[in-house]
């Protein structure tokens, strides 16, 4: 069965994107990555929130687009309240948080269901539904933007540090989320 990862790289002070979802913060910061690589071969599907998948790439017009800097191809979900039509080849809209996950962990199989989105993760993480977290803090304070998790009234989640790895460009941090 999948487990569900929520995965991103921050800024030292929480933050995914800067304001207006500007990820272009995140370039100078992009390259030799070796637990991203590896992650690419282990994720069976993508369940992304609809910010993130009409968002700005830092990699845009690159061969590097796209997700995990391009190394990632397969099938997505992306929550939505307004699913466009026609779906882009790979990827289903889906309006409920859980049927969403609950396809993409099929579609996964024994691989991860990798969250991308701060929102749906938010949201997946008070839900229960968030087995691991992994990430990569860069070197830098944006001050503003989008949070690396915020949720209204706030969700209290422990978690079990799995690794850290120094990288040369950020510091890999993994965790398993306990449950109560």
């Amino acid at each position: 069965m999948a487990k569900v990862l929520y995965s991103a790289s921050t800024s030292l002070d929480g933050y995914l994107a800067g304001p207006g979802g500007d990820m272009s913060w995140l370039t100078p910061y992009l390259g030799p990555n070796p637990i991203a690589d590896r992650l690419a071969d282990q994720i069976g599907a993508l369940f992304v929130g609809n910010r993130t998948f009409t968002g700005d790439d830092p990699n845009r017009g690159t061969e590097k687009e796209g997700a995990l800097e391009g190394a990632w191809h397969g099938p997505q979900f992306v929550l939505t309240h307004r699913p466009p039509a026609p779906a882009p080849p790979g990827t289903t809209f889906v309006t409920a948080l859980a049927d969403g996950l609950a396809a993409a962990s099929a579609a996964a199989g024994e691989k991860y269901v990798n969250i991308l989105g701060a929102d749906v993760a938010g949201q997946a993480l008070a839900a229960g539904l968030v087995d691991e977290v992994l990430m990569f803090v860069v070197p830098v304070m944006l001050g503003a933007g989008t949070p690396m998790l915020a949720r209204p009234g706030g969700t209290h989640v422990r978690l079990e540090r799995l690794r850290q790895d120094e990288l040369p460009l950020a510091t890999a941090l993994w965790y398993r989320v306990l449950r109560p």
